[in-house]
């Protein structure tokens, strides 16, 4: 839990350069990786709550098992769900706010039972502490896509480890 709550401090961090965009690394501008990133936290964690413990039921999954070894997910190989883009005007207010409610998601998701957990398209069936992982790597994912576009834009090289 630590990493993620690092992570989203990190994000903190590059509120200020929200309105940065490079199209060579991403059609979407800073602000966007980050509400993003805050969406997918605050809804899975939602979904994780609400979940009933007693009807989780763990299945290997190929891709889950490569992208949690790897801690990597590649880039452009799926879009979105609805859901978590973002459509409101984005500042660095609401940036802020946003990073708030995902730190009081965070608590939320820690206080949820072990085997409480939220269907991925991809990975299938994720417990809490499966999720935690999964959010991580995610939150890890858009970090360095924000590194790259602010890399290029202030030519500067940028730390994204907590």
């Amino acid at each position: 839990m630590k990493l993620i709550e690092a992570q989203l401090n990190a994000l903190s961090e590059f509120i200020k350069f929200y309105d940065h965009q490079n199209p060579a690394i991403s059609n979407a501008s800073v602000g966007w990786h980050i509400e993003h990133s805050l969406l997918v936290i605050k809804q899975i964690t939602s979904t994780v709550a609400q979940s009933d413990p007693k009807l989780f039921k763990s299945k290997f999954n190929f891709k889950r098992f490569w992208v949690f070894f790897l801690n990597y997910i590649p880039r452009g190989k799926t879009q979105a769900p609805k859901i978590v883009i973002p459509n409101k005007v984005l500042s660095m207010d609401s940036l802020e706010e946003s990073i708030k409610n995902s730190f009081q998601a965070l608590i939320y998701l820690k206080n949820c039972e072990p085997n409480q957990y939220f269907l991925h398209p991809f990975f299938g069936a994720l417990n809490r502490d499966q999720t935690i992982r999964f959010l991580s790597i995610h939150t890890h994912h858009h970090l360095k896509i924000i590194k790259d576009i602010l890399s290029w834009s202030l030519h500067v090289k940028v730390s994204i480890e907590p």
